[in-house]
């Protein structure tokens, strides 16, 4: 068996336990030795990371092979079209190749916390929300994304990643889990969640 941890990322916090420059980082949230990051968010990005204590689960929750979904709650500048949601679900050039396909929908602004500093709002430029899931982890895809399509990114909240979700955690906030890994060599299938 393995241990994830489900961590609320908050805005401002690095995705690692040190910084040479003294920024925010998980060591001030969380006390967890042996424990590392599957899957990696920005510092100016929130909401779910993993962690396990399993170097095969670890892999297998960030290697692009597995193809495992991540959806983010992602708010933009001006008014997303279904022009702009087609392009995201078919997949748009970036300059390091074309996106696989995604799942692009539009979603009304959701009810999360408010985030420190806040968005700042233009009061001539609308913004709106989407729920974008894509398969791939590559650097700041989504704000790139939203940004081919002409709509950069102001706000972006991972929400699931896998099986995964935030649910009720609030920033800064974990739970731990624990996870039933197929044996070695098995050709069962993924990790299962128990609880």
């Amino acid at each position: 068996m393995a241990s994830v941890v489900l961590f609320n990322k908050p805005f401002g916090v690095l995705s690692q336990f040190s910084d040479p420059e003294g920024r925010p980082t998980l060591a001030d949230f969380l006390s967890l030795p042996g424990f590392r990051v599957a899957g990696r968010l920005d510092y100016d990005s929130e909401g779910l990371l993993l962690l396990t204590d399993d170097g095969r689960l670890q892999q297998e929750i960030t290697n692009p092979r597995h193809k495992r979904w991540k959806t983010y709650l992602v708010q933009v500048e001006g008014a997303i079209d279904s022009e702009a949601l087609d392009r995201l679900s078919a997949g748009v050039e970036l300059r390091d190749g074309p996106t696989l396909p995604a799942r692009a929908r539009p979603v009304s602004q959701p009810e999360l916390w408010p985030r420190t500093p806040p968005v700042r709002e233009r009061r001539n430029i609308p913004d709106s929300w989407l729920a974008l899931s894509i398969r791939e982890g590559r650097n700041r895809q989504v704000r790139r994304m939203t940004a081919a399509v002409g709509f950069p990114t102001l706000r972006l909240v991972r929400v699931r990643i896998g099986d995964w979700d935030l649910d009720a955690l609030a920033p800064g906030e974990w739970r731990r889990e624990t996870v039933h890994l197929p044996a070695a060599g098995s050709k069962t299938g993924r990790a299962r969640r128990s609880g």
